[in-house]
């Protein structure tokens, strides 16, 4: 709720203080944080979550595990920013909003001046030839807000608000920035849909092909009769059907993806045991003693206990990560997928005031469309992973430029609630309807999310080529 507050304001308040001919330039050096972000939280992620030891405790009933000193870490870059927002100006534009016209001035001045020493022209001096004030507030309202109850004022003040938000959103459907708008919604949810989609599915797939790959390796033990026996190593991926254990002790040993079927298992002992994807199905245990181990109840499927005792029994996951290395997946992919927009971003940088925006919008989305239908031969992970690399490196223009258009193409006072604001949220919207349908087609079909983003992208570019061009526009 608070990032999808805060990222129209980010772009908008930006674009107030740049000069116009190194606004894209600099409005996409805005954009590569948010990836410098996600890598700062994928490897913080990667470096931190696997490590259970990582951990601290306050009292005796709060324990800090590692995944909440992940959380702490995240935290931080947010405090920084909102120290660093109390020395930053504010919009000139709402302080004349206001009434503050003196305040406004200075601000405009000092970004005036800031902007000429960067051209080299510091002698230049800041005039003011006309400021038209933005509308203010209904007189009629200010006295009611003044004179009536405190709960009144409270539903007039919000009523107002609602009702300023709601005007500033339809304007962005008035002439002469409607098309636009249209435009752009196709777009943002074209860009959104097939991004946020695909990134989904990409490490899902990826664990999937490992799933089947592991699956393929699997050893199965039929009609074993083992008794007196002392089990005190690693069981993995293994499938034990029919099987008879009679006085047998498993001590200090892990199961990892094992399962054993109809099997008996009579005056045993199970001591010291951690347990991964480990079932026991349509078994029975016969004086059978569980002491410090984690299998819960929920671990013996359809099975019989006739007089057996279970001491000590440790609930959630005991598996560290160096136990289950395919965990290490989730932060990895991730963290290779972000990494991979760093050119494009430095690329797309150096490149928005010089070949366009429009071009840098339709040509990244096309070629990212293209380029899905690569995955198409993708059958190992290393080509899976390279793919998704290759991929986000060629969306990530489309993004910076489409967030520079966005802003351009819409004066101060429809940019942040109305414009940015609106396609932002449909943005989120896409992203979710994408998550959802490419992720419930993993496993089943390759072929429906590859055509589905790759025409989705390709449509949407080709839409994107359609926007003005606003490289030399003034930012009203």
């Amino acid at each position: 709720f608070s990032i999808g507050g805060a990222v129209p304001t980010v772009f908008s308040y930006f674009s107030e203080v740049l000069a116009r001919e190194k606004r894209g330039e600099h409005l996409s050096w805005l954009c590569m944080f948010w990836m410098i972000g996600g890598i700062y939280a994928s490897a913080m992620a990667w470096a931190i979550i696997p490590h259970y030891g990582w951990s601290f405790s306050m009292g005796s009933a709060y324990q800090f595990h590692s995944w909440r000193v992940f959380v702490i870490v995240c935290a931080l870059p947010c405090v920084s920013s909102v120290v660093a927002l109390t020395f930053m100006p504010e919009s000139p534009r709402f302080l004349l909003e206001v009434g503050k016209h003196d305040e406004a001035w200075m601000i405009l001045k000092q970004i005036h001046d800031t902007n000429m020493r960067a051209r080299g022209q510091p002698e230049k001096v800041f005039t003011v030839n006309r400021i038209k004030t933005p509308k203010q507030i209904d007189e009629l309202i200010e006295i009611e807000s003044d004179t009536g109850t405190w709960y009144r004022r409270c539903f007039v003040r919000i009523r107002t608000e609602l009702y300023g938000i709601w005007l500033t959103f339809m304007r962005c459907f008035n002439y002469p920035v409607k098309d636009n708008t249209i435009k752009l919604t196709a777009v943002w949810f074209s860009l959104s849909f097939g991004y946020y989609g695909l990134s989904v599915w990409f490490p899902d797939v990826i664990k999937h092909l490992q799933s089947d790959e592991y699956a393929s390796r699997v050893k199965h033990f039929r009609n074993e009769e083992v008794s007196h026996f002392v089990f005190n190593f690693t069981l993995e991926n293994q499938i034990h059907s029919n099987g008879q254990y009679i006085n047998d002790r498993f001590l200090m040993m892990k199961f990892k993806s094992v399962t054993f079927e109809d099997s008996l298992f009579k005056n045993c002992m199970f001591e010291d045991i951690t347990s991964l994807n480990t079932y026991f199905r349509n078994c029975t245990f016969v004086n059978t003693t569980f002491y410090n181990t984690d299998l819960e109840r929920y671990k013996f499927v359809d099975s019989e206990l006739i007089n057996c005792t279970f001491f000590h029994i440790r609930t959630g996951c005991q598996i560290s990560f160096d136990d289950d290395y395919s965990a290490y997946w989730i932060y990895f992919v991730n963290f290779l997928g972000t990494l991979a927009v760093l050119p494009g971003n430095i690329v797309s940088a150096l490149l928005m005031d010089r070949i366009g925006r429009l071009t840098m919008l339709g040509g990244s989305m096309v070629l990212s469309g293209i380029s899905c239908f690569f995955l198409w031969f993708g059958t190992s992970e290393s080509m899976m992973i390279g793919m998704l690399c290759l991929y986000n490196g060629l969306t990530i223009s489309a993004w910076n430029s489409l967030d520079v258009i966005t802003v351009e193409l819409y004066p101060t006072d429809r940019s942040s609630q109305g414009g940015f604001g609106f396609l932002n949220a449909l943005c989120k919207a896409a992203a979710v309807l994408g998550n959802l349908i490419f992720g419930s087609l993993v496993g089943i079909t390759k072929a429906i999310p590859i055509l589905l983003a790759s025409t989705v992208l390709v449509c949407g570019g080709l839409v994107g080529l359609r926007l003005p061009d606003t490289r030399t526009q003034v930012l009203m």
